[in-house]
């Protein structure tokens, strides 16, 4: 094992061999994740009704941010103003906001706890005498990494304006001195890393 997810022995779960680097830049980006996806809700008064956190509305207009934008699209029509054949994009535009206003929260939250969860995994590793460390993933926790994965990648892809239509044309051809080259490895790391964990679920 080394760099990639493998099944553990037996099944019902996943492991990967992480050095002190690899670690680090793991958990770095999964605190920025959590920073760009902001605190959680605060916790509720003991005498508040519990339904009401139920019916809480969360907004309705998209994040300005794109990175944000990206992890949090819109229910109905397309990115480039697009939408169903026959109806009205103002209706669309209304639809979408409704369905955030009720539903963002929620996303929200459990991305939230997706990267919460690798950063918790993480901190529990101590690298042995060759550098590395086992990291083992069961129960929900494959499933947790596998969305907090995959939102890192939408927030790079984001920040570094590819999409995937240009993601291999664009992504190879960097010189070693572009800026970006450091974000493109790592999106690059983290697309290898979700795949190997894919095929062991």
């Amino acid at each position: 094992m080394g760099g990639t997810f493998e099944a553990l022995k037996g099944g019902g779960g996943a492991a990967i061999a992480l050095d002190e680097i690899e670690i680090s830049i793991l958990r770095s980006l999964a605190v920025q994740l959590l920073e760009l996806i902001g605190p959680g809700a605060p916790e509720p008064d003991e005498d508040a009704d519990p339904l009401a956190a139920l019916f809480a509305e969360g907004p309705s207009e998209p994040p300005a941010d794109p990175a944000l934008a990206r992890l949090f699209p819109d229910a109905y029509g397309a990115p480039d103003g697009s939408g169903d054949a026959g109806v009205d994009p103002a209706e669309l535009t209304a639809r979408a906001a409704e369905f955030r206003r009720f539903t963002e929260n929620d996303l929200r939250d459990r991305k939230r706890a997706d990267a919460l969860a690798v950063v918790r995994s993480l901190d529990g590793l101590t690298p042995a005498g060759d550098g590395a460390a086992v990291l083992e993933l069961t129960g929900e926790l494959p499933l947790r990494w596998l969305g907090a994965l995959n939102d890192l990648r939408l927030t790079i892809a984001a920040r570094l304006d590819i999409t995937e239509d240009d993601e291999g044309a664009v992504l190879f051809r960097l010189p070693d001195d572009d800026p970006r080259k450091p974000m493109v490895m790592a999106y690059l790391w983290l697309g290898g890393l979700q795949e190997t964990l894919i095929e062991t679920l």
